[in-house]
């Protein structure tokens, strides 16, 4: 049976990959537009801190589990590594490179919104840890891509609903840790505003697309995550119920199917790994916004369990997975049911 929950053995695993990659220079998928030859850099000289783990954003989210590690078991086996890299790598020399890039006109959309939430959700996480130090570094960082959510949401007429790096509502989800653990009371509100402006209305979601042959996230799913993070209790099941009105009846019927995976070498289908246990993320989240007695909690719960249990044995084996998936694993595991 598949752990239902993070264990000091699952997390020295999870940690033991993760410091197997994120100092893995090559190989290395670039998000970086060249101005001219003076941009012709290699991955490490562009980002002295998220070189690694194929690319910046699958690094960053690495940095953010092994940083969830570390305050969940501060004294287990892999600690002492985790303290020793963020020492090595979030200086204040490194996170200024970092803020460099950024500035550059050819940098306004890198990593939009994904890169962008997930770095927020590291300092989230860092502001959390007993030692300070690596917070109070790395904010510089995290208040430019703040700034960067800031700016842009007043201009983004519409969301993206894809299953892959650009949906925006798992942007907005990943940011509201940001501002809750800031207490940045305008940023929260901007993110709440735009999450009804863009979902508000929704109803009777199809899902028919779902699954696309290299979502990693369900459009659907983390659209009701969204929501859940970021209204009120009450406003978000009125919201919810009009949403997925059929989920008692385990309608649509794609959402509650694991997906298959074919080829874990490829990348792309790969992703698919990653949606069983982002999907799971998500299901035990909703699962836990859900009334007791309410017989959908069990329903998500239970489905919850089958994704979770159709991702965890794949989370190593080939690093087009290897780089990335044990993520959202802890997500998965972390989240109350």
């Amino acid at each position: 049976m598949t752990a239902a929950r993070l264990t000091e053995d699952l997390a020295l695993r999870f940690a033991r990959i993760a410091l197997g990659h994120v100092r893995r220079e090559y190989p290395n998928k670039p998000d970086h537009t060249l101005a001219g030859p003076q941009d012709a850099q290699t991955p490490r000289e562009l980002h002295p801190i998220f070189y690694g783990s194929y690319d910046w954003h699958s690094c960053v989210h690495s940095y953010w589990m092994l940083a969830r590690l570390l305050r969940r078991y501060p004294g287990f086996v892999a600690a002492a590594d985790i303290r020793a890299l963020f020492d090595e790598q979030l200086t204040p020399d490194k996170v200024a490179v970092e803020c460099a890039y950024l500035a550059a006109p050819t940098a306004r959309g890198f990593k939009r919104p994904y890169g962008w939430g997930w770095l927020l959700k590291l300092a989230a996480e860092l502001s959390l840890l007993d030692d300070k130090r690596w917070s109070e570094i790395i904010a510089p960082l995290a208040e430019a891509f703040a700034q960067r959510f800031r700016d842009f949401l007043p201009l983004a007429t519409y969301p993206v609903r894809v299953g892959t790096h650009f949906n925006t509502a798992f942007g907005l989800r990943m940011a509201a840790d940001y501002a809750t653990v800031t207490a940045d009371s305008e940023f929260a509100t901007l993110l709440r505003e735009t999450a009804l402006r863009w979902y508000g209305e929704d109803t009777d979601c199809p899902a028919w697309g779902e699954p696309s042959g290299d979502d990693f996230q369900s459009s659907a799913l983390i659209e009701a995550e969204c929501m859940r993070r970021l209204l009120e209790p009450d406003q978000f099941l009125t919201w919810f119920d009009k949403f997925l009105p059929r989920l008692a009846r385990q309608e649509p019927a794609t959402l509650f199917r694991p997906a298959t995976v074919t080829d874990r070498s490829d990348g792309k289908i790969a992703h698919l790994d990653g949606l069983n246990l982002s999907r799971a993320w998500c299901w035990r989240a909703l699962a836990g916004a859900l009334p007791e007695g309410d017989a959908r909690r069990v329903i998500a719960g239970a489905t919850a369990a089958e994704h979770l249990a159709a991702g965890i044995p794949h989370i190593a084996g080939d690093y087009m997975g290897e780089h990335w998936l044990a993520s959202f694993a802890v997500l998965a595991l972390e989240e109350e049911p």
